[in-house]
This record gives structure tokens, sequence and C-alpha cells, in this order.
């Protein structure tokens, strides 16, 4: 999709998922979203979110349009925050 451009569906799904992503942020479950800036097989996202257990994670994931639909692949990696700033970075920032 980003080597040789989307096609109808995949633009669809992919704003299916952005309104899923903006969703999980108003309910205060995603706290950051985003992805590379390089385009090609190497480009990925992230998704930082909170969830009471793994398995609740990992119905997120797999709910996300882009993931149920084949669109993006998706992996679930478990992770205990060890030191967070006290600078709240923006996304305007650039």
């Amino acid at each position: 999709m980003l080597t040789k451009g989307p096609t109808e569906r995949e633009v669809a799904i992919v704003g299916e998922h952005f309104e899923y992503l903006q969703k999980l942020v108003a309910e205060g479950v995603v706290f950051m979203a985003g992805r590379t800036e390089n385009i090609g097989a190497r480009t990925f996202g992230l998704v930082i979110l909170q969830a009471a257990s793994e398995s609740d994670a990992v119905v997120l994931m797999e709910n996300d349009p882009a993931v149920s639909q084949n669109v993006m692949k998706a992996e679930l990696f478990p992770y205990r925050v060890a030191l967070w700033s006290a600078n709240n970075p923006s996304a305007d920032k650039g």
C-alpha cells in the first residue's frame, strides 16, 4: 500500500482505522498513535495503549479495522514504563 499507493478499499479502511484510534483516544485507552515518516517496506506504526489485561489488549488490536480487514499487520508487545518525562510531547511540535 505504501510503495504502490493504496487502493480505494485500503483508503476507506485506513479511514476506519483512524476513526477507531480516535475513539480509543477519547476513551482514554490510547495514549499515542502514529507511524514512521519513511515510505517503504520498513514503515511501521506504533500505538501505545493501556488495557486491563494482555487478552483485552489483543481484542483491541484485533478489532482495529485495518487489522481485521488485513490492510495492516499488528503485533502486541506488553510493556512496562521505567521512566516518564515530565515534559508532555505534542504532535504539533513537529
